[in-house]
Order: C-alpha cells, then sequence, then structure tokens
C-alpha cells in the first residue's frame, strides 16, 4: 500500500460538504441563556441543599430565573434543576457537594435505558429530567470532593453504585453550560442522555479525584456545539455514548483540549444507538505530562478511539486539524459483538462502522505501542481514510508477530488490550478487517531504530 497516494475517494469530499454545511447551522441554532431574567437568592442556612432546593422551585413556579451563589463555599447534596433555571456561581464563588453519600438519593429515570439496567448509575449533585431551557454558568468553580475517602469504589466499566455524577441530564431540551470550572467528581463529571440542543461553552473540567473520571459524557443528543473547552480526565475526555439507545447525530466540536490518561476523544464502548454528522476540528487529544491522582498514568491510551460493540452504526465522523501529544496509541479502532442491551432485549447483530475521514494530524511524544484498527470476523471497518498525518513516536522494545494476537473476542476493547502481548505489530499503522481503507500522507517516525515493519495489512482491502 503507498502510504503517500494523492487521491482520497469521492466519499470524502461529500463527507467534508455535508459537515461543513452543519458546521455553519450549528453555532447559530445553539441555546443561550437569556438575558434580563430574575435572580433568586437563596438563604444562607447549615442546609443549603434545602435553601438552594426552594431557590430553584420558586424560580420555576414563576415562569423561570437565576438562582446566584455569589461568594463563598457553599456545601450541598443533589440539586434538582427545572425547566427555565439556570445555576449562576459567580466568580469566586465555590459550590461544593457533600462528602456524604446519604444527600445523594437515587433518581431513577422515567424512561429506561441501558444505562439503568446495566450500569446503576442514579446518583448526581446536579440532576435534570425532562427540562427544558436549563444551565449553568458564571465563572465560579463546582466540586464534587469524590476522592476514594470521601466515595470509596472500584474502578469498573460496568456499574459505579456510591459514587455520584456531578451533573446528569436526561431527556432535556436547550442546555447550556457557559464559563464554569468544574472539579474532583466522584464519577463522571457530566452526562448528557437523550438530549438537544445541548451548548458547552468555554468550560474547564479537572477530574483526577477518583476512579471512572470521565470529562464529557454525550448519550444520544442531537445538535450539539461544543467549543472552547479545556478537560484534564483520569478516564476518557470526551466520550460519545449511546445506552440512551438514541442517535447522537449533529455534533460540532471545535478548538477544545481533551487530555487523558485514558482515551481523550472516544466513542463507545455503548454502541447501542447510532452516531453520525460528528465533525471534529481545531482541537488538542492525548495525555497528561504527569498523573495529579496517583490512581492511573500519565499518558494516554489513545488520542482517538472509536469502539463499536452493541449493534448501531458509527458513520461520517470527520475529525481534522488535530494535535496529539503523549498518546500511547495515536488512533485505535476496533469493531465487536459484545451487544449489551436491556435485559428484555434480544442482542443485536453486529454494528457498522464506516465513513471516516481524519486528516491534517500531528502528533509527538507518542507511542511506543502505535496505531491500530482490528474488525469483527462478523463485520469489516468500512470506508476509513487517513490524510497528512504525520506522528512522532518512540520506538518498540516488546512486540511479537501479527499471527500472535488474537481476535480478542469477549475482551474489553482498549487501545491496551494487546499490551500483554506487546505493542503493535507494525510501528504506523496495523490493520486487520478492514475494507476501502486510504491513506494519503501517514507518516510515523520513530526515535530511534524502530524493527517493527512500517505497517501490517490483515485481511485488508484498500479504496481504488
Amino acid at each position: 500500500m503507498d502510504m503517500n497516494q494523492h487521491e482520497l475517494p469521492g466519499w470524502t469530499d461529500d463527507l467534508r460538504r455535508e459537515l461543513e454545511r452543519m458546521a455553519s447551522e450549528i453555532p447559530a441554532q445553539a441555546p443561550r441563556i437569556p438575558r434580563n431574567l430574575p435572580v433568586f437568592i437563596p438563604e444562607n442556612s447549615y442546609h443549603m441543599t434545602a435553601s438552594l432546593q426552594k431557590a430553584i422551585d420558586e424560580a420555576s413556579e414563576r415562569g423561570g430565573g437565576i438562582v446566584r451563589i455569589d461568594e463563598g463555599n457553599v456545601r450541598t447534596g443533589t440539586l434538582v434543576l427545572r425547566s427555565h433555571v439556570y445555576l449562576e456561581v459567580r466568580t469566586g464563588a465555590r459550590l461544593t457537594a457533600s462528602d456524604d453519600l446519604a444527600d445523594f438519593p437515587e433518581h431513577i429515570a422515567k424512561r429506561r435505558t441501558v444505562q439503568d439496567t446495566n450500569m446503576g448509575m442514579n446518583q448526581s449533585l446536579i440532576f435534570a429530567e425532562g427540562c427544558t431551557d436549563i444551565g449553568i454558568f458564571g465563572g465560579g468553580v463546582i466540586s464534587g470532593q469524590g476522592t476514594p475517602d470521601h466515595f470509596p469504589g472500584d474502578e469498573t466499566c460496568n456499574g459505579t453504585p456510591g459514587r455520584p455524577f456531578l451533573i446528569r441530564m436526561i431527556d432535556c431540551r436547550n442546555i447550556t453550560l457557559r464559563d464554569i470550572t468544574l472539579t474532583q467528581s466522584a464519577c463522571w463529571m457530566q452526562n448528557y442522555l437523550n438530549c438537544e440542543n445541548l451548548h458547552l461553552d468555554h468550560i474547564t473540567v479537572r477530574n483526577h479525584a477518583n476512579y471512572n473520571n470521565d470529562g464529557i459524557d454525550v448519550d444520544g443528543c442531537r445538535r450539539v456545539y461544543i467549543h472552547d473547552v479545556r478537560i484534564s480526565s483520569g478516564d476518557d475526555a470526551l466520550c460519545f455514548k449511546g445506552a440512551s439507545e438514541r442517535a447522537t447525530e449533529d455534533v460540532l466540536v471545535e478548538n477544545c483540549d481533551f487530555d487523558s490518561a485514558c482515551n481523550a476523544i472516544k466513542i463507545g464502548t455503548d454502541t447501542q444507538g447510532d452516531f453520525r454528522r460528528i465533525l471534529i476540528r481545531h482541537c488538542h487529544a492525548g495525555g497528561l505530562s504527569e498523573d495529579p491522582s496517583g490512581l492511573k498514568h500519565a499518558g494516554s491510551d489513545s488520542a482517538v478511539s472509536l469502539e463499536m460493540l452493541d449493534g448501531g452504526t458509527v458513520e461520517d465522523i470527520w475529525i481534522t486539524g488535530l494535535h496529539v501529544s503523549r498518546a500511547f496509541s495515536p488512533f485505535f479502532v476496533r469493531i465487536e459483538d459484545r451487544g449489551r442491551v436491556k435485559p428484555e432485549d434480544p442482542k443485536p447483530g453486529v454494528g457498522i462502522l464506516r465513513r471516516v475521514l481524519i486528516e491534517h494530524v500531528r502528533g509527538y511524544d507518542c507511542g511506543p505501542r502505535g496505531s491500530y484498527m482490528i474488525g469483527s470476523p462478523l463485520r469489516a471497518i468500512e470506508q476509513i481514510a487517513f490524510s497528512d498525518v504525520l506522528i512522532e513516536q518512540y520506538a518498540s522494545k516488546k512486540y511479537e508477530k501479527p499471527e500472535d494476537y488474537p481476535e480478542f473476542i469477549g475482551v474489553y476493547p482498549d487501545a491496551h488490550m494487546i499490551d500483554d502481548i506487546g505493542d503493535a505489530p507494525a510501528y504506523a499503522l496495523w490493520t486487520r478487517h478492514v475494507r476501502g481503507l486510504s491513506l494519503r500522507d501517514y507518516r510515523v517516525i520513530a526515535d530511534s531504530e524502530e524493527k517493527r515493519p512500517e505497517t501490517v495489512f490483515e485481511d485488508t482491502t484498500f479504496a481504488e
């Protein structure tokens, strides 16, 4: 395969046109926090949960408003947002979660999803369900106090009972988070499930307090605009999921930094819904220079992971202008046949992953594991293209022949899943079960002599 072919297939031009049109519309359609709303100041009291909730309820009953925290450190348990209510934590103020789990009652979603039945994630500091026109802003800080001393639990790919999210919003419309810093969740920082018109604008996330410390989880949402966001997380920084069993579509992410001790940008692992028309541009994605938690490691498992496991379709994804650093695997793509669904639902067939374009990438301080893509014997990865990619990475000291790597059926799919065997058997790109691969100006430079071949292509065909 010529790594410097001059033409990409025609579908890449069609994809760019479609997503550029989407990107021209999404910012104008993004919700904003209305001006001149009435302001509600909660009464200072020992039990600030009750005082804050009273102010939220009163604002809602009067048709909407802003519940404002002007100054100081306000401690609270779960707050339930209502429609047309915005929480303002002003610069210099701090909203701090209680460290008592009893202050976080469970909120079981009215509409049953895979997240409830398989993961049991039902507690949070800020919760909203079925709301319209809600948001959080103000320049201040919201802290989850989520250390293992307060909320113990093991790292897991299933449920995390006893470790509340910071923010959980379900079946909501017109959500805005702007000019806010979110820190120290006991689990995921923020989860948006089956929401429409989501706008995240100039927010900062520092989530290194505990295990499963994701930065943003967008699950089955439509019309999403994420820009000028800075995330440093112990787990996935920006993660798209499908446990809501709804489609994630029409998403624009731009001018963001995603630093992670796991995966910086990820689709999966829950992929029960579809994912389409996602544009990520002019972002940084990669690993940490050091682990501030002592629970994980520096560096990221991947800069970009696309993991299709539970049926559904991933298609029409464009990632461009990406700056990568400190990623053990810059790119990881996987199809498997896990089929996690609600207990009463039949297992779906293996999912589809196609029409992915990744271009204009510059990376340094990466590896040595390298990038790789493994489809399923049941269904190959289709129509994936890389263009204008230059990665600097470390040479490998441990690897095996391609035939020594199994199909990894039933293995949790992350880029580190091959580590017990070795790094990828090729230093630039290893593929298996791929159809219609395109590579143009794809270059990987090792820091020292590399004994692996540049590429290994198994059961792979190339675009004509």
